[in-house]
């Protein structure tokens, strides 16, 4: 699924984009909102964000990890490398987004970051939120997420506040490089 919708976006040849590193200072800015989501360079920047997610085997992906200090995010569940129990979604762009409820029920899970490389860390996240995002149409959805995609959202949605998910460890003996918790998931 994630490739057939992809088709039409590497047909026009969008560029890969660099992903921030941790220690790039664009990472801890707090983004601002899309005024209008009809923009070429928003729309084109969407696809880039996209075909950037795919090459990288990523879930999620939010703009200031590709040096635009803007509030969107790309959630894209799908099986992966990294993530081979994820679940399958339709890589969904969202744009101003906002929590507006949450569960209140937490879980700790492994994550890791496409700017953070090579470490993954056990975070407490809400099982389920509901999310208000306008999508890349200029439609403004409401939607619950739950489990791995309520967490990608997090995920992504701290990076709009200029978090990464090692602000949220609890403790460095929640930490491991990619090469142990691959080990531990074998």
């Amino acid at each position: 699924m994630f490739a057939r919708s992809l088709n039409k976006i590497f047909n026009q040849n969008p560029q890969k984009l660099t992903v921030y590193q941790l220690g790039n200072p664009a990472l801890r800015e707090v983004a601002k909102p899309i005024d209008d989501v009809h923009d070429r360079e928003i729309q084109q920047l969407i696809d880039q964000m996209l075909v950037t997610l795919k090459d990288s085997n990523g879930v999620g992906l939010a703009a200031p990890q590709v040096g635009r200090s803007l509030q969107l995010v790309i959630v894209a569940s799908h099986p992966n490398q990294r993530y081979p129990h994820a679940p399958q979604m339709e890589p969904t762009a969202m744009i101003n987004p906002k929590i507006i409820s949450r569960s209140g029920e937490t879980e700790k899970g492994w994550e890791g970051c496409l700017s953070v490389p090579m470490i993954r860390g056990l975070v407490s996240r809400d099982r389920q939120i509901e999310v208000e995002y306008t999508d890349r149409h200029g439609d403004l959805k409401v939607t619950r997420l739950t489990d791995f995609v309520a967490r990608i959202f997090q995920h992504e949605y701290d990076h709009l506040e200029g978090k990464v998910f090692l602000d949220r460890v609890e403790n460095t003996l929640d930490l491991a490089t990619e090469e142990e918790y691959q080990k531990l998931w074998q």
